[in-house]
């Protein structure tokens, strides 16, 4: 088991099965030194605990929540290609799509829950570049999608 998942069990989280992608796509690809994952929902076990929109529906709380099981399973995304989460040098960027009310405006703070595990997890190798953005849905009517990009060691 690597440091970053004795970490995870710490924590009192393990990482999932990698999703099943819903479409034409695949989880994560490499380029060079680099892994891209695509947009994870907060898939738990194969289900959405919530749906609708942040504001409405869904509590900030909650979607913050959300938001970090979304960052887990993108994790899980990276070592699907990586093969070990040691070997990421660090996080470069996250991008965190929150599906929202009309008039919700706590983007940022709802895509901090997976900023929040990263660092958790991956100390000061999980410190990156963010994009919080608020869209009128997402798939699966998912309160929360979040990507990223990670830099290899080797």
């Amino acid at each position: 088991m690597s440091a970053a998942e004795d970490r995870l069990a710490q924590l009192g989280l393990a990482l999932p099965e990698t999703a099943t992608p819903a479409g034409a796509y695949v989880p994560a690809v490499q380029s060079g030194r680099y892994i891209h994952t695509a947009g994870q929902v907060p898939l738990v076990s194969g289900t959405l605990p919530m749906t609708g929109k942040v504001g409405a529906e869904v509590t900030p709380e909650e979607a913050k929540d959300l938001a970090r099981t979304a960052a887990l399973n993108a994790l899980a995304a990276v070592k699907s290609v990586a093969g070990d989460l040691d070997r990421i040098a660090r996080v470069v960027k996250v991008t965190g799509f929150v599906a929202s009310a009309p008039d919700f405006t706590g983007q940022p703070g709802v895509i901090n829950g997976a900023s929040e595990l990263l660092g958790e997890v991956l100390g000061d190798k999980g410190v990156h570049a963010r994009s919080a953005v608020g869209v009128a849905v997402l798939p699966l009517d998912a309160p929360v999608e979040v990507e990223m990009q990670v830099e290899l060691a080797d």
